[in-house]
């Protein structure tokens, strides 16, 4: 798992390879993230332009009595047209089936001789936190040993508890600070955790609710980014101070490490134990993609901060005998060597020295990376399909060895841990469901779970093929349904998918409910590979960054063209969807290019480009999307923000528009004042704000249920109109 510095959230709990619950691989695919990550820019100026008159301000009072009154009558108003009806109540129920079948692989992490996982179903709705021995785990039937059950705990305490995961100490993994989030939201209350006791410690670690960022440094210190009071967050809303925290002081008497500015997006710490060894890390995150890391040396009571020679665009991924194993995202001479854009790089922390462990082709990437006790293991994505090696570092450089997994699917390392010689890894495709293998510390590989199949595949087939784009790019695409489905005039109801962002990959795996929903009901699925991700390294995501942006746009359009052109879509039968950024892809996509599309599904979104900046973690994204305070940048943003170019006069597929009261990242005034300036101007529209769920968009089953649901009896109402 990868040690993303930049995430104030995310950075010290994959390092730490905290024991939280892994993700549910058996929602939507593709396998990516659908939101701006947590991960930050740069604040605007303070001098930011005027902005244009906006009518419908009130709309971002989150809470406000007349907004929500608003949301209310939308509801209800989709809920009537789309939340009703034989077709909607069949595709809740099989979403739902699905989502809490016993058949999943209950995935999770390997830790101190157990297999931790979390786990929602029927019985479970808010989830239940368990592990059990891995020698029970391997069996078809585990025992498991119930850890914290959150629907429990939220009835005792009268709370709305979202579990967000923990952060357990190495190496017995006993003590672990739990995330409790009030509905989905970021923010979170934090408190210390006994496994032993199962039960949170009485008088231990607790941290009030806020988006904050621990990590252990031994069992009575943990390093903490938080609210600490006025002037503490940055623009982006994240700890720009990081303190030392011991047991038993009051966390107002905290020690002061490292102080940002108000301008960076955050300060975070992380802390690795490597082999045994801690090892603990001052980020400050300066924007979205460039860092300063700093590392706590000579010992954890009086040692002082040395910043680390590495490039601002770098991301350490894993620590792996004293060495950290970083990403690069732009080229960096160190020592007289050059390393390119995209390399895998190993940087001895002792010495500084550095070494080369992988440089990716080019049409391949580095995935993630993750270290175990005896190899480095590395995701590496070739032209869209996953494999892994190990590396091991020898007197000659470091040593590759291609793990024997099947082919043309997706890989992933499930769990790794540095003080383990074995790993987990699962393994799918779009039409062949997951296995999960095991291999042992002699390097043996044994599948030990499968996924039954949970849609009929049968007659289904993915294509990868590619559209030219407007400068002549050719961007790869994948084409999933039944043979006949995709025939040249078949008129079969297509779903383009696509995302553009954020260096996030689009990976082709395996998604029971769109296979049982939409490929079962005769439709294509198709997977967009439009620059903006990460499938192709940083040069594929950088060359949409900014006032460059327009040109993931027109890969987008590019795909859409294709399919029509090939007779698999005409634009009354293609239907589009994304979400968070992706949600402002779909809103381009309906004001820009209205005539290619019959449906357009819009989630999440960001669709005011030139206030953005101004609402909740906003200022996170500006090296992403650009600053409304730079002139250059604006003028682009204002041609390409979805809320200020609605065209009353326009003919517009009738979009669907879903969001979350409780999305703390990307503000609901998006999707509530897009949905008001379309209904000011004339157009219909449909719109469903879940009133929590963060932006996940649903804190559990049967809200991941409605979502789908929702969604997909919209696509088939607008792309089949006899249904």
């Amino acid at each position: 798992m990868e040690f993303r510095l930049l995430l104030p959230l995310l950075a010290a709990p994959s390092l730490l390879s905290g024991c939280g619950p892994a993700d549910d691989p058996h929602g939507q695919s593709p396998q990516a993230p659908a939101s701006p990550s947590a991960q930050a820019e740069a604040a605007p100026s303070t001098d930011s332009a005027p902005l244009p008159d906006d009518p419908f301000l009130w709309l971002e009072e989150v809470e406000g009595e007349k907004a929500l009154q608003w949301v209310a009558d939308r509801n209800a108003a989709s809920d009537a047209a789309l939340g009703a009806g034989a077709q909607y109540e069949a595709l809740f129920a099989e979403a739902l089936d699905i989502l809490d079948s016993d058949a999943r692989i209950p995935y999770g992490s390997l830790r101190g001789g157990y297999v931790y996982n979390f786990w929602r179903d029927e019985t479970h709705i808010r989830g239940l936190w368990r592990r059990a021995s891995l020698e029970s785990y391997k069996t078809e039937a585990p025992d498991w040993e119930p850890i914290l059950s959150i629907d429990a705990l939220a009835e005792r305490e009268g709370e709305n508890w979202v579990f967000k995961g923990a952060d357990c100490l190495p190496p017995a993994y006993e003590r672990c600070m739990v995330r409790l989030s009030r509905g989905g939201k970021d923010a979170a209350v934090q408190r210390e955790f006994s496994i032993a006791d199962k039960g949170f410690v009485d008088g231990g670690f607790e941290i009030a609710e806020a988006k904050s960022g621990v990590a252990w440094a031994d069992e009575d210190t943990l390093l903490v980014g938080t609210d600490w009071g006025e002037g503490s967050l940055t623009a982006s809303g994240y700890a720009r101070i990081v303190k030392r925290w011991r047991r038993g002081a009051p966390l107002a008497d905290a020690e002061t490490l490292f102080e940002g500015e108000a301008a960076d997006v955050s300060v975070s710490a992380a802390t690795s134990h490597d082999a045994g060894a801690a090892t603990s890390f001052i980020i400050r995150s300066k924007t979205f993609f460039e860092s300063e890391i700093h590392i706590l040396k000579d010992g954890l009571k009086d040692g002082g901060l040395v910043r680390l020679p590495l490039p601002p665009r770098a991301s350490i991924a894993a620590i792996f005998r004293g060495r950290a194993l970083v990403t690069l995202q732009e080229p960096w001479t160190h020592q007289g060597t050059a390393y390119a854009k995209g390399d895998l790089v190993a940087l001895d922390l002792n010495d500084l020295g550095a070494e080369l462990v992988y440089a990716p082709g080019p049409r391949q990437a580095v995935q993630g990376v993750a270290a175990a006790k005896d190899a480095v293991y590395v995701q590496i994505l070739d032209n869209v399909a996953g494999k892994i090696a190990a590396f091991t570092p020898t007197e000659t450089g470091w040593a590759r060895r291609d793990l024997a997994l099947p082919e043309n699917g997706i890989v992933s390392i499930v769990s790794a841990n540095s003080d383990r010689s074995d790993l987990m890894v699962r393994f799918n495709s779009p039409v062949r469901p997951d296995t999960l293998f095991y291999m042992d510390p002699a390097g043996a590989i044994t599948p030990i779970k499968s996924l039954p199949a949970l849609f009929d595949a049968s007659g289904v087939v993915v294509e990868q093929r590619e559209a030219v784009s407007t400068d002549g790019t050719a961007i790869p695409y994948f084409v999933i349904g039944k043979a006949e489905a995709i025939e040249p005039g078949a008129g079969a109801p297509v779903h383009l998918y696509a995302y553009g962002g954020f260096e996030i990959p689009l990976l082709p795996g395996y998604s029971a409910t769109t296979g049982r929903l939409w490929l079962e009901r005769g439709g294509v699925y198709v997977i967009a590979n439009i620059r903006g991700g990460g499938e192709f390294g940083p040069a594929w995501h950088q060359a949409g960054l900014k006032t460059n942006r327009q040109i993931i746009y027109d890969d987008f359009y590019a795909v859409a063209e294709a399919l029509i052109a090939d007779g698999v879509a005409t634009p009354q039968t293609l239907g589009i969807s994304g979400g968070s950024n992706g949600g402002l892809l779909m809103g381009v996509a309906l004001t820009q290019r209205p005539d290619l599309f019959g449906a357009v599904s819009i989630l999440v979104p960001l669709l005011d480009m030139l206030r953005y900046d101004r609402l909740l973690a906003g200022a996170s994204w500006v090296g992403e999307f650009g600053d409304p305070a730079n002139a250059e940048e604006r003028a682009f943003l204002a041609g390409i923000s979805p809320y200020h170019n609605i065209d009353p006069d326009a003919d517009y597929p009738t979009p669907l528009i879903y969001t979350s009261t409780k999305d703390d990242r990307v503000h609901p005034g998006h999707a509530r004042k897009f949905a008001a300036r379309l209904k000011e101007y004339g157009h219909p529209f449909y719109y469903y704000e879940n009133t929590e769920g963060g932006h996940a968009g649903a804190a559990n089953n049967r809200q991941t249920a409605k979502r789908l649901a929702l969604m997909y009896n919209y696509m088939l109402r607008e792309l089949t109109p006899a249904q």
